[in-house]
C-alpha cells in the first residue's frame, strides 16, 4: 500500500534532479560558461510550482496539521524546523528569480551573484530531505494510520489537481529533461563517461 509518505518520498527523488542540474549550472558558472536563460527560467518555474506550491503545500496544509492533530507539536523539531527551512527555500528561490534576471541583463555583472544563489540551494536541499526522510516520515508512518495515509493521498491529488490536471507529471518530466540537458551534456560528464559532444 502506498503511504502519503511514500508519494512525498517520490517527490523528493524528482527534487534531487533539479538539485544535480542546480549544482552543475554552479560549476558552468564558475568556469566562466554562459548558462541559458530558459534553463533558468525553468528551474524558477520547477521550484515555485513543485517544490513550494506542490510539494511543500502538501506537507504544510495537511501533513503536518494530521501529525499535530496526533499530537506532534507544532513548534521545535522536526515541525517547526521544517516549517522554517521551507520559508528559507521560498527566499532562496526568491533570490534565485533576482540573480536571473541581474544576470539575463548582465552576465558578467551578475554570474556571481547567480552562482552564490545555486550554490546555496544546491546545499540547501539535501539537508532539508536528510530531515524529511529520516526524521519526519519515519516518525509519521509510526503516528498515522492507514485510513490518515488514505486521506492524506486524496488531499495531496487535490493539491496537485488545484494547479493545473497532469501538473505533477508534465513537472517530473521537466525535472528529466532539465537533468537530461545539463548534467549528462555537462563537460564533467562528457569527460567521466567519454562521451563527444
Amino acid at each position: 500500500m502506498l503511504r502519503a509518505t511514500d508519494s512525498l518520498e517520490q517527490e523528493h527523488r524528482t527534487i534531487e534532479k533539479i538539485v544535480r542540474v542546480i549544482g552543475v549550472l554552479a560549476d558552468e558558472l564558475a568556469e566562466n560558461r554562459e548558462i541559458d536563460g530558459d534553463i533558468l527560467r525553468d528551474l524558477c518555474r520547477f521550484l515555485r510550482v513543485y517544490g513550494h506550491q506542490c510539494h511543500h503545500g502538501k506537507e504544510e496544509s495537511y501533513l503536518f496539521p494530521m501529525l499535530e492533530s496526533h499530537g506532534v507539536p507544532e513548534e521545535g523539531c522536526p515541525l517547526g524546523a521544517l516549517r522554517h527551512e521551507h520559508e528559507r527555500s521560498r527566499a532562496l528561490t526568491q533570490e534565485l528569480v533576482q540573480a536571473s534576471a541581474e544576470y539575463a541583463t548582465n552576465r558578467h555583472d551578475g554570474s556571481s551573484a547567480l552562482s552564490e544563489v545555486l550554490r546555496n540551494i544546491a546545499q540547501f536541499y539535501p539537508a532539508h530531505i536528510w530531515k524529511e526522510e529520516y526524521l519526519l516520515f519515519p516518525m509519521a508512518r509510526k503516528v498515522l494510520s492507514e485510513e490518515d495515509d488514505q486521506r492524506l493521498l486524496k488531499e495531496f491529488k487535490s493539491v496537485e489537481s488545484d494547479i493545473f490536471s497532469y501538473a505533477h507529471e508534465s513537472y517530473e518530466q521537466l525535472a528529466t529533461e532539465l537533468e537530461d540537458r545539463v548534467v549528462k551534456a555537462s563537460p564533467k560528464m562528457r569527460a567521466r563517461t567519454g562521451r563527444v559532444a
